[in-house]
């Protein structure tokens, strides 16, 4: 079994707000996280490299022989073997970013210098990789990669497996590649999985009059409403809850948008809830590129998409009739609400809407969070708490109001 140690590199700022609260490598693309894709991959158990406020929660174990990845490398048959062939001491680099290396416990020490490719045997694979190296860059190649991994990710769990059977109620095409866990319900709705596979976990539901169209998973313990209407791509972690109309979209887990209105190529974030009749835009009126926020250089920045909806960090709400415009980024802990459009970018732990934005305080923030988390039998730990502190403190300087107090 392999030791495996998934780092998050200079770009983890990339893919914020989704990765103020976590590991890259535990971002959901398709059904699994990318550090379960790898675990399965390479028979291993992962530890993390991360940024210094979240290594008490995910902690780094260090062996005497470690493979490490990049947390924002998804997997595949070619870049597998590419990893599997590594000897000791050498690493994989792409578009000078190191995706992967063997180290020993030494080498690891001086990782830091080890990036700059002076302490190891460095392979550069730019020129023979760029057509299947698959990395997550932004916040929006998440639901830009959903469709295809949701696939990988059904043939992976469901191999030599026999579904449970669909009940006669549904009306169902492609019915070989509709997959139904044990526990699950799925009644009085049509399945259409002719041109992608529909996954249905353990425990999860499918209310009556839904109408579902794969590649579609929907996670443990999760719900569809009655009457929903999704379209392709879309998939859910655990504990959601989802209605409405949507496409094309990541709900990473414990989230709900579970009523009337639309979410289309957009990203979900954990413990989120949008409320009845929230809609996104996903398509300019004069079609052009949608340029989304962008942490690092902290402007909008070209997304390359044509279609792009809505990214919402964790722990945020949105309130009836809430309407985002196309490319709206929202932060950790935010509480939108009010008519007209809000801002395009959203600092966490806002507080407000298109008339007036205050922050959010941290403790009352805190309330929230664990009300909604004891509905799911969960709490916050002082992991959490110290986590949410450092995110609340250090995006400051996003909320503007608070400088002109």
């Amino acid at each position: 079994m392999s030791n495996l140690i998934f780092f998050d590199d200079e770009h983890w700022v990339s893919l914020l707000p989704l990765s103020y609260t976590k590991p890259c490598c535990e971002l959901r693309v398709g059904i699994r996280t990318i550090r379960d894709k790898w675990e399965a991959s390479l028979s291993g158990t992962g530890s993390f490299i991360c940024k210094e406020y979240l290594s008490a929660k995910f902690p780094i174990r260090i062996d005497s022989e470690n493979l490490i990845i990049n947390g924002r490398l998804l997997p595949n048959d070619r870049t597998l073997q590419l990893i599997r062939n590594l000897e000791l001491n050498q690493a994989l680099i792409f578009n000078d970013n190191m995706i992967a290396a063997r180290l020993d416990e030494q080498q690891l020490q001086t990782l830091g210098a080890a990036e700059n490719q002076s302490h190891f045997k460095a392979i550069d694979i730019s020129s023979i990789a760029s057509e299947y190296i698959q990395m997550i860059e932004r916040p929006f190649d998440i639901m830009r990669f959903n469709a295809s991994e949701i696939q990988k990710d059904v043939l992976y769990l469901t191999t030599g497996r026999q579904s449970n059977d669909i009940h006669k109620s549904n009306t169902c095409f492609g019915q070989n590649q509709i997959f139904i866990e044990k526990g699950a319900s799925v009644r009085c709705s049509i399945l259409d999985a002719e041109n992608g596979p529909i996954y249905i976990a353990k425990n999860a539901s499918v209310m009556e009059g839904a109408i579902i169209k794969g590649p579609f998973a929907l996670g443990e313990n999760s719900t569809v409403k009655m009457a929903a209407k999704i379209y392709a791509g879309v998939s859910t972690g655990p504990h959601c809850k989802i209605g409405g109309e949507l496409g094309n979209s990541s709900i990473q887990g414990f989230s709900n948008k579970g009523h009337d209105g639309y979410l289309g190529d957009s990203v979900l974030g954990e413990w989120c809830n949008l409320g009845a009749d929230t809609n996104n835009s996903n398509l300019k009126n004069n079609y052009a590129e949608v340029k989304v926020w962008h942490y690092g250089t902290e402007r909008f920045e070209k997304s390359g998409l044509q279609f792009c909806g809505l990214t919402m960090g964790d722990h945020s709400k949105s309130a009836i009739n809430t309407m985002f415009n196309t490319g709206t980024v929202v932060g950790v802990a935010a509480n939108v609400f009010g008519h007209g459009f809000p801002r395009n970018f959203i600092p966490s732990f806002s507080w407000g809407g298109y008339q007036k934005m205050i922050t959010f305080q941290f403790e009352k923030a805190l309330t929230m969070m664990e009300s909604m988390m004891s509905r799911r039998n969960k709490t916050l730990d002082q992991f959490d708490i110290d986590i949410y502190q450092h995110i609340f403190t250090t995006t400051s300087t996003y909320r503007s109001w608070e400088k002109n107090a």
